[in-house]
């Protein structure tokens, strides 16, 4: 073939579709508009921690890790429900979905704006998941709740905080995606 008819042959397959046209922004399906997550208090309110929960500061150099006890304690509990965004034909939802794994983070706020800590210090935090009405939901407007006990100490001293949960679910024909919610805990 010459030159000049393989140029043709791709500038026919060029201009017939064979290439394809980057993804559409408004093709996204947004997942998080489908989902409400509740928080019961809203704001958070947190306690001095008692009962021993501890976390481990490596201190390095030869100098022994240091065990120092959570400033605070909070239980909270969340509602997730599936709205009436769910039934669109853009989601494609496939009842149920599995609730498959839960995070809890911490980070310092003030004003319930989160202000990273400077230099090396971080949060600290640890939770547990204290009840579960069940890992599935069954369909749109049935709410399933979760309660969680969390402790954490931030290098400011301070209690006021914003917790960031984050929900992974993943539905009847195996689409994955997560809900991310913000919870501010009251100074």
């Amino acid at each position: 073939m010459t030159r000049a008819a393989r140029i043709c042959v791709l500038a026919i397959a060029l201009s017939s579709g064979a290439c394809q046209s980057p993804t559409d922004p408004d093709d996204v399906v947004d997942y998080d508009e489908v989902v409400d997550a509740g928080a019961t208090p809203e704001p958070i309110i947190a306690d001095t921690a008692t009962g021993g929960r501890t976390y481990r500061v490596v201190r390095g150099n030869n100098q022994p890790d240091e065990i120092l006890p959570y400033d605070w304690h909070a239980v909270f509990a969340t509602t997730l429900t599936f709205n009436s965004n769910a039934n669109d034909a853009d989601v494609d939802i496939d009842f149920p979905v599995k609730i498959s794994a839960t995070t809890v983070v911490v980070k310092q706020a003030s004003g319930g704006i989160i202000t990273p800590p400077t230099g090396t210090d971080t949060e600290k935090s640890e939770f547990v998941i204290l009840s579960a009405a069940s890992n599935q939901i069954a369909g749109i407007s049935s709410p399933n709740s979760m309660t969680f006990e969390l402790w954490y100490d931030l290098p400011s001293l301070r209690k006021e905080a914003v917790v960031i949960v984050t929900f992974s679910f993943t539905d009847n024909d195996g689409t994955v995606f997560q809900k991310e919610r913000q919870i501010t805990v009251a100074p």
